[in-house]
């Protein structure tokens, strides 16, 4: 295997020489493969040509990071600095038998961040990006990371998944229904719970030729549908200009004439401007946020909408929180019985009523006076029996005109 003791030699003479400390000339994979071969002449074809690969990779590539986004299985890469490497394999958190020295991840740490135009530094020490394969990578530098540089890459699969694999038919139904008679919707749920896996797959309720306008921090969403337009926002560079906001992206969507508005996650200010464009006639945009529920995650819409220093008062954003938001969807990992993996389901789907005083308001939970604006419509059943739900065809939510 070659070192990072000499691919740190070969960057140090090509800086020298003038050239880019990333532009190393590596063999070609036949080159490597015959080489390989001749060190083990008695290695299959298929396990050389691993090999060569793999030298390619810790050569000129992303090490063993390359190699774990080619298998199928992983969702999540986790470097916890020199050493450890940890990954989510189908659905479980898995150590592996290996290590990175701190070259090597200083290495792919910078061959990542290099053909972004993106730097890792004590005056920059956190970095959220986006890989060329739409990977989303998270790094943190010392002095924030106190052990070493820590990474983090989220891999979102290429295939839509069914609605029944998130619960039974009933609730399928129920979401489907809910899509297509375009109610605006908002998912709630921690991180990793499914929020945006759980979004890709009900675009492909929507209804064929809709105009669709993404609008994401680091695009991560695979919409289903031959009509849509992906915005992403950008940070500001090095110098610390050309930064394009959530909220700018907010603004430009609406001119684009779309259809539907798709946020792939609300966690700012751009909430006030989402929720003028639902209010406005946007009817049927989807939208998530971090919350455990659907009352704290119409609150923390709430909250996020007061960032952008509109001058209402919390009763008038309240009211227009709920004017603006027809249904939510509450998603969360559940562990599999018998097994240590997991799998990403809908948890709970909510009605929200009107606000209080307006004669829509409905019953909590508890069935009470709804307090939080909400009313239960489908719960995931603690054991298996059948939940109650309601009809797809009319989801009964009451969609409030003007």
């Amino acid at each position: 295997m070659i070192s990072a003791r000499s691919t740190d030699r070969n960057r140090q003479r090509i800086g020298r020489a003038g050239g880019s400390p990333l532009a190393v000339e590596v063999p070609s994979e036949p080159t490597l493969v015959e080489l390989t071969r001749r060190r083990n002449p008695l290695l299959s074809g298929a396990e050389a040509h691993r090999r060569a690969r793999a030298e390619r990779s810790r050569f000129a590539g992303l090490g063993v990071v390359d190699r774990l986004l080619a298998e199928s299985g992983v969702n999540e890469i986790m470097i916890n600095g020199p050493g450890s490497i940890w990954v989510e394999r189908n659905g479980r958190l898995e150590k592996l038998d290996e290590s990175l020295g701190a070259g090597d991840l200083d290495l792919i740490i910078e061959r990542m961040l290099a053909p972004l135009g993106l730097q890792l530094n004590r005056l920059n020490p956190i970095v959220d990006a986006r890989l060329p394969d739409g990977s989303r990578v998270n790094i943190v530098a010392p002095p924030l990371a106190v052990d070493g540089p820590v990474l983090a890459v989220r891999r979102f699969t290429d295939h839509l998944l069914p609605l029944t694999a998130f619960g039974p038919p009933e609730v399928a139904d129920l979401l489907t229904g809910i899509v297509r008679s375009r109610r605006s919707l908002l998912i709630v749920g921690a991180t990793s719970s499914g929020k945006t896996t759980l979004l890709n797959s009900l675009s492909a309720r929507i209804t064929a030729g809709e105009r669709i306008v993404t609008i994401e921090d680091t695009a991560e969403l695979r919409l289903a549908g031959s009509h849509v337009l992906r915005l992403e926002a950008r940070p500001a560079n090095s110098e610390g200009v050309g930064r394009v906001s959530m909220r700018q992206l907010v603004t430009t969507a609406l001119r684009l004439r779309p259809d539907r508005l798709v946020i792939g996650e609300v966690r700012g200010p751009e909430a006030f401007d989402l929720l003028l464009a639902l209010t406005a006639g946007h009817a049927g945009s989807l939208c998530t946020c971090h919350a455990l529920d659907a009352a704290a995650g119409l609150r923390r819409l709430q909250m996020l909408a007061s960032l952008a220093d509109a001058d209402l008062n919390p009763e008038l954003m309240r009211r227009f929180v709920l004017d603006a938001i027809d249904v939510v969807v509450q998603v969360a990992r559940r562990t599999i019985p018998g097994r240590l993996s997991s799998r990403r389901v809908v948890e709970a789907v909510w009605a929200v009523d009107g606000p209080a005083g307006s004669g829509e308001h409905g019953r909590d939970v508890a069935g009470g006076v709804g307090s939080d604006g909400v009313t239960l419509l489908w719960r995931r059943p603690p054991s298996p029996q059948p939940a109650e739900s309601v009809d797809a065809r009319d989801p009964g939510l009451g969609r409030r005109d003007g």
